[in-house]
């Protein structure tokens, strides 16, 4: 028998050697990947809605000044939305009825004076920006919020000059003047109704995605004013005494409520309706079920509005209470009003408000300094079983970008896509999945297409997979996009050099309902 070069005998023991450092190496990518992907799926939610306010009342965001040229409108509009998407929004709150106008083509209420710089004229060359903001939302597969102030009817009168259709010239009997501001006059059954006739009209000819309101209903109090409403209490006292006019007023709002939520149901059911109250329903030293919170307003005793009762009796959609405080603020302290709305959700879709308009790297708080509070916020929501996402205010900090926000929110809050959450007041069911998933190439160049036959407010999920399909639906990474179009163009990714990718295309209805995964195309770079 002859024998065995040493040297040979030396490269087989090395080959075997690598082979085996081969193997434990690729066992530990994939234990690691596991856990990541395992850790991943628990720190970034699937669902979770990402929004942002876009306020329009004083030029605060969009315009950036009134009488800007339209062209100029619309770029900014354009780069505004392009932000928002990559920094990983799905949703924009866009302020449309700021004070009984319109930033929108209205025949109820004038033309905005924050478009043109006059109140009832209209963009020239004509647009209307809410057709345009639906458009470019739903384009980038972002959910459109239309904002109305339901009660504010003219913003700082004394420097306003009102159009002749301003409904504070048609129907002063309805306006109430409280400090710089007037106020449709809610204890009037003629001002609910409006209020519900102008918000129908909105609903009706848009494609919206949502009402929303925030918390203005009655106003804020001012020290040593009357909010002059007897005369409405006198003609309209229901079941109330004297006595009782905060509770008339808190059932006014009421009232005003359901007959909006009504309105919307009834032209749309998959509209929702979504509320962004102060913070702080009662401080826990006026009323035992209250938050541990020392505010010197709330909403039930000074805004007269009982959200509480509102949310317990599902008169509306979505909660967003508006916690713009930081994390351990001894008044309003951000981490307890979360908790206890956490615990008063009642099954309502609860998301968080933050104050991001506070960021300044020379704020008198340190808190505000950077982007490490907004990343404590979230991260509190996140952990909360009953919150289900964000919102901003406002949009132009993160055109501004003062703290490095932007990319806080690309790299640690939102680095993968998130479907809106599923809403239990919104009926509907799974769509049918795509079909036909095929996958084109030319060179190195790659395409997933598919067909489904879409209804409006269809759109679809591509999902990614390096290992075995199966259960791997609920976990974010696996995601690669979210789109409306019926393509989408592959970018390699360094484990497809490697191995096999995998795809599946899921559609979402408009309601948020996921069909099951479509056929798998397999695709091996």
């Amino acid at each position: 028998m002859p024998k065995i070069n040493g040297n040979f005998e030396n490269n087989i023991f090395r080959i075997t050697i690598m082979k085996i450092k081969s193997m434990l190496i690729l066992a530990l990518i994939t234990f690691f990947s596991s856990t990541f992907n395992s850790t991943a799926q628990k720190k970034f939610p699937k669902r979770e809605i990402r929004a942002v306010w876009v306020a329009t009342v004083y030029n605060i965001d969009w315009p950036s000044h009134f009488g800007l040229p339209v062209e100029e409108q619309k770029r900014e509009l354009i780069e505004m939305l392009e932000q928002h998407k990559k920094n990983g929004m799905n949703a924009i709150v866009y302020q449309v009825r700021p004070a009984c106008d319109a930033m929108y083509d209205s025949k109820l209420e004038p033309w905005a004076k924050w478009i043109t710089g006059v109140q009832g004229k209209a963009p020239d060359p004509y647009y209307d920006p809410l057709e345009m903001m639906v458009e470019e939302c739903h384009k980038r597969n972002m959910e459109l919020h239309a904002w109305f102030n339901p009660f504010r009817a003219v913003s700082g009168y004394e420097n306003k000059t009102l159009d002749s259709s301003h409904i504070a010239v048609r129907h002063p009997e309805l306006i109430i003047t409280y400090g710089e501001n007037k106020l449709l006059n809610p204890g009037l059954p003629e001002t609910r109704a409006y209020v519900s006739s102008v918000i129908a009209d909105v609903v009706r000819r848009y494609d919206i995605d949502a009402v929303h309101m925030d918390d203005y209903f009655y106003p804020y109090k001012i020290e040593g004013e009357i909010f002059a409403d007897h005369e409405a209490f006198d003609s309209f006292p229901g079941n109330f005494s004297d006595e009782e006019i905060d509770d008339w007023r808190r059932n006014n709002v009421d009232l005003a409520i359901q007959q909006i939520q009504d309105s919307i149901k009834a032209l749309k059911p998959w509209v929702r309706f979504g509320i962004s109250p102060m913070g702080v329903w009662r401080n826990r030293s006026q009323d035992p079920r209250g938050s541990d919170t020392q505010t010197n307003q709330t909403c039930y005793d000074d805004l007269y509005a009982d959200i509480l009762k509102w949310v317990m009796n599902g008169w509306f959609d979505y909660v967003t209470p508006q916690a713009y405080r930081q994390i351990g603020y001894e008044i309003a302290d951000h981490k307890k009003i979360a908790e206890w709305w956490n615990a008063n959700s009642y099954g309502m879709n609860l998301y968080m408000g933050h104050g991001t308009h506070r960021l300044d790297k020379n704020s008198d708080s340190r808190e505000w300094q950077s982007s490490k509070e907004i990343i404590r916020q979230v991260k509190l929501a996140r952990s909360l079983p009953n919150i289900s996402g964000n919102f901003y205010f406002s949009s132009k900090v993160f055109m501004k970008d003062p703290v490095d926000i932007n990319k806080t929110l690309q790299e640690k809050i939102y680095p993968y896509p998130a479907l809106i959450p599923l809403n239990p007041a919104i009926p509907g069911n799974k769509p049918e999945p795509p079909q036909s998933l095929e996958v084109l190439t030319d060179h190195d160049n790659y395409k997933l297409k598919w067909k489904h036959a879409a209804k409006p407010g269809t759109y679809f999920v591509v999902y990614r997979f390096k290992g075995k399909v199966k259960g791997k639906l609920d976990d974010p990474t696996n995601i690669c996009t979210i789109t409306n179009f019926m393509e989408y163009e592959l970018k390699k990714q360094s484990f497809c050099r490697i191995r096999k990718c995998k795809y599946v295309v899921t559609s979402v209805s408009r309601t948020h309902h996921e069909s099951e995964p479509s056929e798998i195309v397999k695709i091996k770079y």
